[in-house]
C-alpha cells in the first residue's frame, strides 16, 4: 500500500471536512458543496479548466431535465386517472398500503421519486383523514416505496444517472433505462410487501391521533359552482350520486343551479343535465381534484380549456376594508370580462352564502380564490386593494393535455430505450415539446428545477474526478480490500452494499454515489472480476436510506405531516435495508456474474 501523498491527504481532509458540515446541517448543503468546490481548487486539486465542469454533466442535464417532466406530467394531469382508484376509505390499512405502494413505486419509476411523493402525499393524507387514522402509519410506507421505485429505471433516482454516467466514463459504456430494472424491480416487489405486511407494523404510534385540520385549512373552505359540461359523464346521473366521490375528495356539494334559480335545499334527487352549476365547499385543491374526477369545469368560464392554459394560475387572497371589492360583486366589477380574472371561490369564516357567487357581495375579511393570466393576475389583485396570502403551490390542471404529455415522453423513452436517441436530447426533446405545447408554461420551466441538488452535483463532480485522479480512491479501495481479505466476493459486496448504505443515510445520495462509484470500480479491478455488480451495488445502496429523516428527500418531506421524530426511522428501515441487502445481491450476481 502507498504512502499517502500531500495532494491526497488535503482531498481527504477537505472530504472529511465536507462530511461533517453535510452531517451537521447547519448550513445548506449545495453551500457547502460549492465551497468545497472552490477550496479544492485554490489549493491546486482541481484545475481551473475542470472547476466548473460538472454542471455541464450529462447526469446534472438528465436530472434537471427530469425534473421539468415530472412538473408536466403532473400539470397535465396524467397522474389523476388513477386517482379514483386509490382513494377508498374502506380499504385496511393492510391493503391501502398496499395500492399506494405499488402505485408510488411505478410512478417513481418513470418519474423523479421526489416528485412522485410529492404528488401522492396529499391524498394519502386525505384518506387516513377518511379511515380515522393516523397518517403516520401509511406516509413513512409510501415514502419509502417511492425511493424504492426509483430504483427500477435510470431516470426513476439520481444515484442511477450518476452510476451510468461513471460507466460510460471509465468503461466506455453506460447502463441503458431499463438494465437497472431487473435488480430494481425485484427489489421494490419485496421492499413493498415488507412495508405492506410488516413494516407499518413497527412505526411508533404512541399519542399519535387522527390528523386534524389546521385553523387555516378549516377556515380557507371556499364555496365554488362547477359547471357541468355537455359532454359530462354525470349528465343524466342524480345529484346525489356524486356524494361518494365529492367524500373522497373531500369537498361537500352544496345545492344546485339551474339557469338562473338556485333549486332549493340540497336538490340531491334532482337530474343533472348541460349547463347546471353545482355549488361545493372545500379547500382549493380538493375542489379541483374532484372537477377532474367527474368531470367538471369553473362555471365562469366560457372556454374551459382556454381558462386552463398553462398560462392560468390561482391566487388566494383576503379582502382589507380598504379594498375596492367590498360591498360590490364581481359581476358588478366585471372581473370577468373587463380584467379577465375569474372568481372561483370565498371564503366567510365557514358562514354560508345564498348568493350566486358572482352576484355575491364582498365583505371585508372574505378569502377569495381567482383564477387568471399569470402576467397580468398580480397587477389586477393590487388595482382590488386585496391582499395576497402566502403561496401554497396551487395548480391549475390541464386534464385535457394529459394524453399529449404521456405519449410524448413515453416516445422519448421508447427512442432513448432502442437508442435511437441520446437520453439527454430525448428528455430535452420532451422539455421543448411541453413548453410549446404550453403544458409547462415557460416561467415554471426554471422552478421545476432543484437547483441545490444540481449545484451539488456540478460541485462534487470535479471533487470526485480529482480524488480519483490522485489515486485517493485507490488508496481507499486498497484499504477497504485488506480490511476483507481473504472473504468470498459475495461477503465484500454485501459489506461494500452496508458502507455506502450507511454513508447515504447521513449524505445526500448524490454525494454518496460520487464517492462511492470509483472506489467500487477499483476494487472490482483489484479483484480481477467484472465492475458492473460492484457498480450495480453502489447504485442499489446509494438510494437506499431508510434509517433517518436526513438521508433522502422524501424522508425528510413526511416528517412534518406525519410528526415523526429523528428515531422512529430506524425502526422500519433497519429491516428494509438488510432485506435489500439479502435480496439485491443474489439478483445482482445473477443479472451481472463476476
Amino acid at each position: 500500500m502507498h504512502a499517502i501523498t500531500l495532494q491526497q491527504g488535503l482531498l481527504f481532509s477537505l472530504i472529511g471536512t465536507l462530511f461533517i458540515f453535510l452531517i451537521w446541517g447547519r448550513y445548506r448543503y449545495d453551500l457547502v458543496a460549492f465551497g468545497a468546490l472552490l477550496i479544492a481548487y485554490l489549493i491546486g486539486a482541481v484545475s481551473v479548466d475542470e472547476a466548473f465542469s460538472g454542471f455541464g454533466h450529462p447526469a446534472v442535464i438528465i436530472i434537471a431535465l427530469v425534473l421539468i417532466i415530472s412538473r408536466g406530467l403532473y400539470l397535465s394531469g396524467a397522474i389523476e386517472f388513477m386517482a379514483s382508484a386509490l382513494l377508498d376509505s374502506t380499504r385496511s390499512i393492510g391493503r391501502h398500503i398496499s395500492v399506494m405502494a405499488g402505485v408510488s413505486a411505478a410512478l417513481s419509476a418513470i418519474m423523479n421519486n421526489v416528485a412522485a411523493l410529492a404528488l401522492l402525499m396529499p391524498i394519502d393524507l386525505q384518506a387516513a383523514d377518511k379511515a380515522e387514522r393516523s397518517p403516520r402509519l401509511t406516509l413513512m410506507p409510501l415514502s419509502f416505496a417511492s425511493i424504492l421505485g426509483g430504483m427500477i429505471t435510470l431516470i426513476g433516482t439520481p444515484p442511477n444517472i450518476v452510476i451510468a454516467t461513471f460507466r460510460q466514463e471509465a468503461l466506455g459504456e453506460p447502463y441503458t433505462m431499463f438494465d437497472f430494472a431487473p435488480v430494481g424491480l425485484v427489489v421494490a416487489l419485496v421492499g413493498i410487501a415488507y412495508v405492506a405486511l410488516i413494516g407499518w407494523r413497527l412505526i411508533p404510534h404512541e399519542g399519535s391521533n387522527t390528523r386534524r385540520p389546521s385553523a387555516v385549512e378549516e377556515l380557507e373552505r371556499y364555496l365554488v359552482e362547477l359547471r357541468v359540461p355537455t359532454d359530462a359523464k354525470v349528465v343524466n346521473q342524480r345529484l346525489r350520486e356524486l356524494d361518494k366521490e365529492a367524500d373522497e375528495c373531500g369537498v361537500q356539494i352544496l345545492g344546485l343551479i339551474r339557469g338562473a334559480n338556485r333549486l332549493p335545499g340540497m336538490a340531491a334527487h334532482e337530474m343533472l343535465v348541460a349547463e347546471d352549476r353545482i355549488v361545493v365547499e372545500g379547500g382549493p385543491d380538493a375542489i379541483d381534484t374532484f372537477a377532474g374526477a367527474v368531470g367538471l369545469s369553473y362555471a365562469d368560464s366560457d372556454r374551459p380549456s382556454k381558462a386552463l392554459s398553462g398560462t392560468t394560475v390561482m391566487r388566494e387572497v383576503a379582502v382589507p376594508e380598504t379594498a375596492r371589492m367590498v360591498g360590490r360583486s364581481a359581476s358588478s366589477l366585471r372581473l370577468r370580462y373587463g380584467r379577465g380574472v375569474i372568481l372561483l371561490g370565498i371564503a366567510r369564516g365557514g358562514r354560508k352564502l345564498r348568493d350566486r357567487l358572482r352576484e355575491t357581495k364582498i365583505e371585508a375579511g372574505d378569502l377569495l380564490l381567482l383564477l387568471g393570466p399569470e402576467d397580468t393576475l398580480d397587477d389586477v389583485i393590487e388595482w382590488l386593494g386585496c391582499l395576497p396570502l402566502a403561496p401554497r403551490g396551487l395548480d391549475v390542471i390541464q386534464r385535457d393535455k394529459a394524453w399529449q404529455a404521456i405519449l410524448i415522453f413515453a416516445g422519448a423513452i421508447g427512442l432513448a430505450s432502442l437508442e435511437l436517441l441520446y437520453l439527454p436530447m430525448a428528455l430535452g426533446c420532451v422539455v421543448v415539446l411541453y413548453v410549446v405545447l404550453d403544458i409547462v408554461p415557460l416561467s415554471q420551466v426554471y422552478e421545476s428545477i432543484e437547483w441545490p441538488v444540481i449545484v451539488l452535483l456540478g460541485a462534487m463532480i470535479p471533487i470526485s474526478v480529482a480524488l480519483e485522479a490522485s489515486g485517493g480512491t485507490q488508496l481507499l479501495a486498497d484499504l477497504f480490500l485488506a480490511g476483507t481479505a481473504g472473504w468470498p466476493v459475495m461477503l465484500i459486496l454485501a459489506a461494500l452494499m452496508l458502507v455506502t448504505m450507511t454513508l447515504s443515510d447521513v449524505l445526500n445520495n448524490v454525494a454518496t454515489a460520487l464517492i462511492a462509484a470509483p472506489i467500487a470500480l477499483d476494487v472490482a479491478q483489484q479483484l480481477g472480476v467484472s465492475p458492473d455488480p460492484f457498480l450495480m451495488a453502489v447504485a442499489v445502496a446509494a438510494s437506499c436510506a431508510f434509517l433517518t429523516p436526513i438521508g433522502h428527500k422524501n424522508n425528510t418531506l413526511i416528517m412534518g405531516p406525519g410528526g415523526y421524530q429523528f428515531g422512529d426511522y430506524w425502526r422500519m428501515g433497519l429491516p428494509l435495508e438488510l432485506l435489500v441487502v439479502a435480496t439485491s445481491l443474489p439478483m445482482i450476481l445473477l443479472v451481472w456474474p463476476l
